[in-house]
């Protein structure tokens, strides 16, 4: 069995390499200081397990996570954070709150060990959600551009819109893709006065300079950047009440 430890605290790793010494079925592909690390040594070994810490220099545990399309199966290994835990425990994922005793580990292992088969995309789906509400997270937006990892401030975001199973975001550099919802932009963008105008649109409303009407109970805004985004009748009436129009 190949495992990734991703930590960036050597003794850390150092422990769970002590303790993986128990069983000899067990072989390390490759230690990771930090979730840029971590991505490319996953995609060269496609492991069958990782050790993954959350809170990491430049991006989150979560945030790598989000950026594989096939994640492997994981054990998280983290201090206390409320947002992870509350994603773990609402979700039934196994982690390791440093920090932790032999016992607990080999606990974590035969829950590995005894699954008939990884943990289901859908969980780990169902964690990066929940873990999303971090106010870390909630800041920023990580991509990956091309070979590249990109982090994209919130407030450099234009607008969003729907390209089937992603969200295209659009900056002054550029379109990005990113494997999310709309439903959860528009949940966690919300605090920074983004809208929902439309099923397939979300806008920064810093931005927008004019509103047309358009069409039967339709509207069309311009932003400063010269883009168009129509706008729903459901959607008008959101955007009046943030606008206060």
């Amino acid at each position: 069995m190949n495992v990734i430890l991703i930590d960036d605290e050597p003794l850390a790793r150092s422990i769970v390499k002590e303790y993986l010494q128990a069983y000899p079925d067990v072989n390390i592909a490759a230690e990771c200081n930090d979730g840029f690390e971590g991505l490319k040594a996953i995609n060269q070994y496609n492991p069958d397990l990782i050790f993954l810490d959350i809170q990491m220099p430049k991006i989150t545990g979560f945030e790598m996570l989000e950026l594989i399309e096939e994640p492997p199966a994981v054990i998280f290994t983290t201090a206390f954070d409320e947002y992870a835990i509350k994603a773990f425990e609402s979700n039934a994922i196994d982690y390791l709150l440093k920090p932790f005793s032999k016992d607990r580990f080999e606990k974590a292992i035969q829950k590995y060990l005894q699954q008939q088969k990884p943990v289901a995309p859908q969980k780990t789906e169902a964690v990066l959600e929940v873990a999303g509400q971090s106010p870390v997270q909630q800041n920023r937006v990580v991509v990956k551009d091309g070979s590249k990892i990109k982090i994209i401030p919130v407030l450099q975001i234009q607008y969003l819109e729907a390209a089937d199973d992603y969200v295209k975001i659009f900056t002054s550099e550029g379109s990005f893709l990113k494997k999310k919802t709309m439903g959860y932009f528009d949940e966690s963008l919300q605090a920074f006065q983004f809208v929902r105008v439309h099923r397939s649109y979300i806008v920064n409303t810093q931005l927008i300079t004019r509103i047309d009407a358009y069409e039967k109970d339709s509207h069309l805004l311009l932003l400063s950047t010269g883009a168009k985004i129509p706008v729903s009748k459901s959607g008008y009436a959101k955007l009046k009440e943030v606008l206060g129009i």
